[in-house]
């Protein structure tokens, strides 16, 4: 019974591949994890045991620097709440028979593997920290993918994932699995079915696929993990990736690669600068304030007949806009592009300026006065998304950081409560409109009713005899009524509750905001990155030679390049980081490498206990194996029991008393 009830941690080598510390990782929690809790309830009771075992066994034994992307991953995938249809079937294999459980325990499970991240960072150094954070996930190497593929061969008698449930040659029996270990069957066969036939398709099945190339902070933004990332070690790091104490790029040269480290002045390339956030988010504030001067000059000029000078450098503008939109989408990825919302203003200025841009030019070829007129009504849209655009510098002040998630919940919650509008107005649009068929037609029924519903409830009651002399006034007083108190009421009611939601935890939604904002702008491979409108010269200059020239020389060129036409810039940012009152440190002087004291406590209490078990062989080889030394050693096990025993009962009683109390205060 005690081996049944004993936790079995997970098993990590220190190379092993993200996939397999991922399937690991997912086994355990839903081995271990099966009464649905909160975080609070995990950090503050019992039910939280488990996963401080777990956190002290991963700092004792685990090494693989890939565990806290691994964690992160799978907080993501047990949730299943991405909008990318492949990460509904995360881990689908296993977490199918969850299906029939509470459906908080894939929460549960998810909070769980987040606090577990949060609590082994705690416990590593500094820099150590650094390291987990920003290390890039591997793609599989072929070996690893052959033997990845080799287990694909599931039959309706396999076990699930078989490499680590059957490598005893059983499956270890758990109290109160049964109904999981009848379900198992089922879910076999459903993965065997599922299972792709080729090698292309078992990459698009694989859940874990879309995370390779990234790093533990990014995971962390696209699952969505904000406590983790509200942790004061977390944004340490965050902010010294936006100030440059954490760069990627130390050097500029053609066989440079990316890879995490701390700045050294003496050491570094000064036009690795240039990938700072900081200073890119500064020249990206420069370029769209250059952009709103274009774009209102052409709109002032508004000359019908002839493409002015400042009308070429909107479309100049326009052009290296887009190129550096297309830059970050491939540098960012998919799902990191997709958490910012700044982005979804920049892909519709582009539709905008594209929409611009082909209606002037068609109405000037066809010499079109119309569609010319309308060419500039289209660009007049700009402004709607360039000016907040501007503005979104101020994403980094807490309080505006707070504010952008409470508007995009708001948002959402609003949208949704318009399908409930919608429902009803086309009813009452319906029913009115063939009432007044004499009066009224469509048009002019449907514009009245959206005036009513706006408040011109005066409007409604001077036509309601109109629209029908017997049915007209009781249906306009239900419409009123229902539109103008009890539809507005609730959704300012909804309204209100999704921010004070949103608000309630709002040090960690300015903490998440400030965080994608961070590394949104630090997320690309490309080791030049030129700043618009310069990043048209690689484009024009550059690109076309690729299929003459080899990737590497074309790579020095482009380095060239960038230090020709960036030495300015360069100059600007070496004269404002040597300013007399700016003191310099280095990242190695502001990330230290001491290990907490929790951790050397636990090493030196494991190396106590290692070292006790020790003795205690070291006696039952050398012929101290008979019942007088058994009985020496039974007295100190059970004394040990009696202590936790008495802890246990403390504690038991310190919690009646408390139950008492509050009892005590609900009654008076």
């Amino acid at each position: 019974m005690e081996a049944q009830l004993r936790v079995q941690h997970p098993k990590i080598g220190p190379d092993d591949h993200f996939v397999d510390v991922v399937q690991v990782l997912a086994i355990f929690f839903v081995d271990e994890i099966t009464l649905p809790s909160t975080y609070e309830q995990f950090r503050t009771t019992s039910a939280g045991q488990k996963l401080r075992d777990l956190v002290d066994h991963l700092v004792l034994n685990v090494t693989n620097p890939v565990l806290i992307s691994a964690l992160l991953s799978v907080s993501r995938v047990v949730v299943g709440e991405s909008p990318l249809t492949d990460y509904r079937r995360t881990l689908k294999w296993h977490f199918s028979a969850l299906e029939t459980e509470d459906p908080r325990l894939n929460e549960t499970r998810a909070t769980a593997c987040e606090l577990v991240a949060s609590r082994f960072l705690t416990r590593l150094s500094e820099r150590d920290a650094v390291d987990a954070c920003l290390h890039k996930i591997p793609r599989l190497s072929g070996l690893q993918a052959r033997t990845t593929s080799s287990l694909s061969d599931i039959t309706e008698r396999s076990t699930l994932l078989p490499r680590y449930r059957s490598q005893d040659g059983t499956i270890r029996s758990r109290p109160g699995s049964s109904r999981r270990e009848d379900l198992q069957e089922a879910v076999n066969s459903i993965a065997a079915v599922s299972q792709p036939t080729n090698q292309n398709n078992k990459g698009k099945e694989d859940p874990t696929s879309a995370f390779i190339g990234l790093t533990g902070l990014q995971i962390a933004v696209v699952a969505d993990c904000k406590r983790f990332l509200s942790q004061a070690l977390v944004q340490k790091i965050v902010t010294g990736i936006w100030r440059g104490d954490i760069v990627f790029w130390g050097n500029l040269h053609e066989h440079a690669r990316k890879k995490s480290q701390f700045y050294h002045r003496s050491q570094s390339d000064p036009y690795s600068r240039l990938r700072v956030p900081r200073y890119l988010k500064i020249s990206e504030f420069a370029f769209f304030v250059t952009f709103l001067f274009f774009y209102s000059a052409v709109l002032v000029e508004h000359n019908m007949y002839h493409v002015t000078v400042s009308e070429g450098l909107l479309y100049i503008w326009l052009a290296s806009f887009m190129c550096a939109e297309l830059s970050q989408f491939i540098g960012a990825g998919t799902m990191v592009y997709a958490v910012d919302l700044w982005n979804g203003f920049d892909m519709t200025m582009l539709l905008i300026g594209a929409a611009f841009i082909v209606t002037r030019l068609i109405g000037l070829a066809t010499h079109n006065d119309k569609l010319i007129d309308t060419a500039f009504d289209i660009l007049s849209l700009e402004a709607l998304f360039m000016v907040p655009r501007i503005c979104s510098l101020l994403s980094i002040l807490p309080y505006f950081a707070t504010l952008i998630p409470c508007l995009k919940a708001m948002i959402k919650d609003f949208f949704k409560f318009m399908v409930i509008v919608g429902i009803l107005y086309l009813g009452f649009l319906t029913t009115f409109t063939l009432l007044a068929r004499k009066s009224f037609t469509l048009g002019e029924m449907s514009w009245t009713l959206t005036r009513i519903f706006f408040g011109g409830s005066a409007l409604g009651f001077a036509i309601m005899h109109d629209i029908n002399p017997t049915l007209g006034p009781p249906l306009m007083v239900i419409f009123v009524c229902m539109t103008n108190i009890l539809l507005i009421t609730s959704l300012v009611c909804v309204m209100r509750q999704s921010f004070a939601k949103v608000f309630a935890n709002a040090r960690e939604e300015q903490l998440y905001v400030y965080s994608v904002y961070v590394l949104e702008a630090s997320t690309s491979n490309s080791i030049t990155h030129f700043y618009p409108p310069l990043n048209l010269i690689p484009l024009l200059f550059i690109q076309p030679f690729r299929l003459i020239f080899s990737a590497d020389q074309l790579r020095k060129v482009r380095i060239q390049v960038l230090k020709i036409s960036h030495s300015p810039i360069v100059g600007l940012i070496w004269i404002y980081e040597r300013l007399p009152w700016k003191v310099y440190k280095s990242g190695e002087q502001l990330f230290s490498s001491h290990i907490p004291q929790t951790t050397q406590i636990l090493i030196a209490s494991s190396k106590a206990k290692m070292k006790g078990q020790s003795t205690v062989h070291s006696h039952g080889i050398s012929g101290s194996s008979s019942g007088e030394d058994l009985c020496m050693v039974k007295p100190s096990t059970q004394s040990e029991l009696e202590e936790k025993v008495e802890a246990l009962s403390a504690q038991i009683a310190e919690l009646a008393a408390l139950i008492v109390k509050s009892q005590d205060k609900g009654r008076a």
